[in-house]
């Protein structure tokens, strides 16, 4: 790794390891507040865990401690009743769940939630391109029967082939009510490519259908041009507008595009976009610039604003540090 993406990688995970407790919604002092967000957290950090597996050294060795916490909360079985706290995420974060257990515990809680999940939750009527993606993916690391398309037929249906980036000045000049409304966030006059929605859409097409890199696509020719063009222009306005955790995940979805992002001026932008918005302890102090937490702030308060996009940009660094699958080729 780089110098920059090693400071990025060694800070941020450090920062993880060292506030556990207010990922463990059973802990005295949990700093998410609820129950709800906590298990949200803990999803997002076991995420983080199984992607660290391709990896190794000393990115295993940092998250011992998150490992240790997740091998006990896997096998609670009144933990994923918190999924129940927002209904209509409910299925998915246990679908997740499943998937995403740490090797070698007792499955049990695991095959129970599964056992709870709704037949039709499993299948793909009633479901958004995007969301049958999501199923398959925790669906199959989980080992849970579904009726989901493959996805050779969903990636011509996903938002990374079928968004179309805003041209500039496509809003009323002037009206930023309407610009936001129209095309995203304006700040400074300045309209993104696509909405925030979108954004995220087009990452998170890329992290199903890629495997966080470790498989293809199946995008290729025309449709894989489309699909870097618009992370680059997305990725371009997040660091001019310094959206940090978007800017994280599009740098993720270049990779799984085939892209080397530290050899792509977007890429690399990113990446010193976010080593200057690093504190000391290696957190990322919020989502962006205008939403991050002041120094001040609770701790409680902090990491709630902090922890996604800290947790994002580690998840990055792990992504862009565990090399290229031999089936890949540029």
């Amino acid at each position: 790794m780089t110098s920059s993406l090693d400071q990025l990688s060694a800070g941020t995970l450090d920062w993880l390891g060292a506030n556990l407790d207010h990922f463990d919604p059973y802990a005295a002092d949990a700093g998410t507040a609820t129950h709800q967000q906590a298990a949200k957290a803990v999803l997002e950090l076991a995420l983080l865990r199984h992607c660290s597996t391709w990896t190794g050294g000393p990115h295993v060795e940092r998250l011992g401690g998150a490992t240790a916490l997740l091998r006990k909360l896997w096998q609670r079985p009144e933990f994923p009743r918190l999924f129940d706290a927002h209904p209509p995420s409910a299925s998915t974060y246990g679908l997740a769940f499943a998937a995403l257990a740490p090797d070698g515990i007792d499955d049990t809680v695991c095959r129970a939630t599964i056992a709870r999940l709704a037949p039709d939750f499993l299948s793909p009527a009633g479901k958004s391109p995007l969301k049958r993606m999501e199923i398959r993916f925790y669906a199959d690391k989980a080992g849970a029967d579904h009726t989901i398309e493959p996805y050779a037929e969903l990636v011509g249906q996903s938002p990374l082939v079928t968004l179309t980036a805003a041209a500039p000045g496509d809003a009323a000049e002037g009206d930023a009510a309407t610009a936001e409304a129209a095309n995203g966030d304006t700040a400074n006059g300045v309209t993104a490519p696509l909405t925030d929605s979108e954004g995220y859409s087009l990452t998170h097409a890329a992290f199903f259908l890629g495997d966080y890199g470790r498989t293809a696509t199946g995008l290729d020719g025309d449709a894989l041009a489309h699909a870097r063009e618009l992370v680059r222009r997305m990725l371009d306005h997040c660091v001019g507008q310094d959206r940090w955790d978007l800017a994280a995940e599009l740098v993720i979805s270049q990779f799984i595009l085939g892209l080397e992002p530290l050899r792509t001026p977007s890429g690399a932008a990113a990446v010193e976009c976010l080593v200057r918005a690093q504190r000391s302890d290696g957190a990322i102090p919020g989502r962006s610039a205008a939403l991050m937490a002041p120094s001040s702030a609770p701790a409680g308060e902090f990491f709630r604003k902090a922890y996604h996009t800290t947790l994002v940009t580690a998840l990055m660094t792990l992504v862009l540090s565990s090399g290229r699958p031999s089936w890949h080729r540029d």
